[in-house]
């Protein structure tokens, strides 16, 4: 019965250790019960994942290998991608810190060089992966489809424009902000000086633009560095050509250079320009020795470790948008105006500033990249000789021309005759024949000719003699010998007088300028003898002597010599007070002259005879002048008029007229 007992005992407890086991199984079933249904949830994804790899194991241990050799280019690719955009924040403003920025760019440009020559590698060790996959038939096709398509288009982006984006754009962006910073040192660093007298260009010589000090230079280096590297070169060209060429323009527009827009439209003759040829010379000579010289040193400054080219091509830039051009142009409308003696002066002008200039000319636009400033100055200098030994050669035409015109009826001195001595002798002063000798021995040796200073002494030599052959035929215009007689005094005194101790003087000769000394005295002498010296026959005494004839028949003679005397004076005067000469010297001894041969006669006569009409009631019609009123008119005759004006004609070789009024002192005839 005990061991009954013992057995149930042992039963209830199994039991009971049963129940508790199911209790405990209950419990845990309970708690796995959610976990089972997320992993039936989750299984469908995986039976999809894993759907496509379909190969048996040991295909799949074996492309373990090569995944793993493609994955590592590619994820070092992607490190480095994601290191540019970590430079991006160091990329902010090159102005605060260029150094550190230019170092910043550098490791950028080293980044993106790393990208651009492993893309390819690791997109085509990609590629080989996924044909691999294809071949071995690791994974359907789908997925194969889905690679092939990706890796196409990572191809599109790294072989087409957009290899350049590879860091999203901000390797254009950190240049552009670099290109910014060049604008900015040369803008803020490119400071025109004022120009306090620009009339007096020469006076000025310091005045020039500011130069750029060496650390902006030093700057400009690093910054065209790393430009030049990335192909901006010519961008930065093109930047720096804007700021200096607006730099050297802000300085000559202090020198008031409007006139070099002006057309040949806009002005009569070169005379009337005259004041703006002077000015040009000064102003180009001063634009080239200082504005235009400091730009082509600075050029060499910023550019030459770009190379001898670049600085080469980049300062022609700046001369022609500054105003070279304009320059040139100013001297090529001046050749186009109408010819005239004071054209060829200018002319010269013009070629003494090239010739001048032409060291600096041919240092300063030597280069290749100066080809359009090389032709324009090559035409201009082409067109001033040319036009130059037109004017100096047709010369003698034209003064042989004016022989057709009638002489002056003031009895003065032709204004041709008066020009032509002062033209002759600026043409051989040391101003002017050195230039037009050196402008002759080009146009003859353009003609494959020599020449001989002879040829241009001998030339004036010639106009001179076509002066006196003028004179001898103008003489010869008057209807009256007398008057001819004042126009040549005039004119033999004026060659004399004028033309000794001159340049010209000093080549005809004192021969033949006492020649003309002699010529004046003859004719002041025939002029005086035929003219004033016959007036005192009008005052005869004959009859007149006891008063033969009675006071009455005296008185009567008396007032008949008067009479006929005042009227000889009256016309006399009247014709001479139209006349003019006009040296002063000359003229005071002229009518000294002819005082001392009326007056004394007069005054004499007068108080001889005089008291037989004084008291007669019409006394004032025959006593008509005293002495001293006779002495005074006479000593005021010949006097110039001033702003007197003569008319002529200039016939051209062409056959055509010009008809023209020049003002005595001031314009010469003008030749078309």
């Amino acid at each position: 019965m005990d061991k009954g007992i013992e057995h149930l005992i042992s039963a209830r407890k199994l039991l009971k250790e049963s129940l508790e086991k199911s209790e405990a199984l209950g419990s845990s079933l309970e708690k796995v019960g959610p976990r089972l249904d997320g992993i039936s949830q989750r299984l469908p994804s995986m039976e999809v994942a894993i759907r496509p790899i379909r190969a048996e194991s040991e295909a799949l241990s074996s492309v373990g290998g090569h995944i793993n050799r493609a994955v590592v280019p590619a994820a070092a690719v992607l490190k480095v991608f994601d290191a540019i955009h970590g430079l991006e924040k160091s990329l902010s403003d090159p102005q605060s810190n260029l150094p550190g920025y230019l170092s910043v760019l550098k490791r950028l440009e080293e980044a993106l060089r790393f990208l651009g020559e492993n893309c390819g590698m690791a997109i085509q060790w990609l590629g080989d992966i996924v044909q691999y996959l294809e071949d071995h038939k690791v994974a359907d096709t789908r997925f194969i489809s889905e690679l092939k398509k990706a890796l196409k288009n990572i191809r599109e982006l790294e072989t087409a424009e957009e290899k350049g984006h590879l860091d999203g754009g901000l390797l254009d962006v950190a240049l552009d902000r670099l290109e910014s910073e060049l604008q900015r040192l040369l803008t803020e660093y490119s400071v025109p000086l004022p120009m306090s007298s620009p009339a007096l260009p020469g006076e000025q010589a310091s005045i020039a633009p500011s130069p750029l000090p060496v650390t902006v230079i030093q700057k400009l280096h690093a910054i065209l560095g790393r430009l030049a590297v990335n192909d901006r070169l010519q961008k930065c060209i093109s930047i720096y050509v804007e700021v200096r060429s607006s730099n050297v323009r802000a300085s000559l527009q202090a020198l008031n250079l409007d006139y070099l827009e002006i057309s040949v439209s806009e002005f009569n003759n070169v005379a009337s320009i005259e004041g703006y040829i002077a000015q040009w010379g000064k102003h180009l000579e001063f634009a080239m020795k200082h504005l235009f010289e400091a730009e082509y040193k600075l050029c060499h400054d910023v550019f030459d470790r770009m190379g001898p080219d670049v600085s080469k091509s980049c300062f022609p830039k700046i001369a022609a948008q500054a105003g070279i051009l304009a320059f040139l142009q100013f001297g090529r409308t001046v050749t186009e105006s109408k010819k005239d003696p004071i054209k060829l002066l200018k002319l010269l002008d013009i070629f003494a500033s090239l010739n001048k200039l032409r060291l600096d000319f041919n240092r300063l636009f030597g280069g290749v990249a100066c080809a359009e400033i090389q032709n324009m100055t090559r035409d201009l200098i082409k067109r001033v000789i040319e036009g130059s030994c037109e004017i100096f050669w047709e010369l003698l035409f034209q003064v042989k021309l004016q022989r057709q015109t009638p002489p002056p009826a003031d009895c003065s001195i032709p204004r041709v005759v008066t020009f032509i001595t002062d033209y002759c002798n600026k043409l051989l002063g040391d101003e002017y024949k050195p230039i037009l000798t050196q402008v002759l021995v080009i146009e003859r040796s353009w003609k494959h000719e020599s020449f001989q200073e002879r040829i241009l002494i001998t030339e004036l030599l010639n106009l001179v003699k076509a002066i006196e052959l003028n004179l001898e035929a103008w003489s010869k215009g008057y209807e009256d010998a007398v008057p001819s007689y004042v126009f040549l005094m005039n004119n033999h005194s004026h060659l004399y007088k004028y033309l000794k101790g001159t340049k010209l003087g000093g080549i005809v000769g004192d021969p033949w300028l006492s020649e003309h000394d002699q010529y004046k005295e003859y004719y002041s002498a025939i002029f005086l003898r035929e003219s004033w010296s016959m007036l005192p026959t009008h005052l005869s005494r004959e009859g007149l002597i006891l008063f033969s004839g009675g006071r009455a028949t005296a008185r009567n003679l008396v007032k008949q010599r008067l009479k006929a005397f005042n009227e000889a004076f009256d016309d006399m005067y009247g014709k001479q007070s139209k006349w003019v000469i006009p040296d002063k010297d000359l003229r005071e001894r002229t009518c000294q002259a002819i005082v001392q041969a009326i007056v004394p006669v007069y005054r004499s006569y007068m108080q001889n005879y005089g008291p037989l009409v004084e008291q007669d009631p019409s006394t004032s019609k025959y006593a008509k002048y005293t002495a001293q009123s006779l002495e005074k008119m006479l000593l005021s005759l010949f006097l110039p008029k001033l702003l007197k004006q003569v008319s002529f004609q200039v016939k051209q070789a062409s056959g055509k007229f010009s008809n023209g009024a020049v003002d005595q002192y001031q314009t010469p005839p003008t030749v078309k």
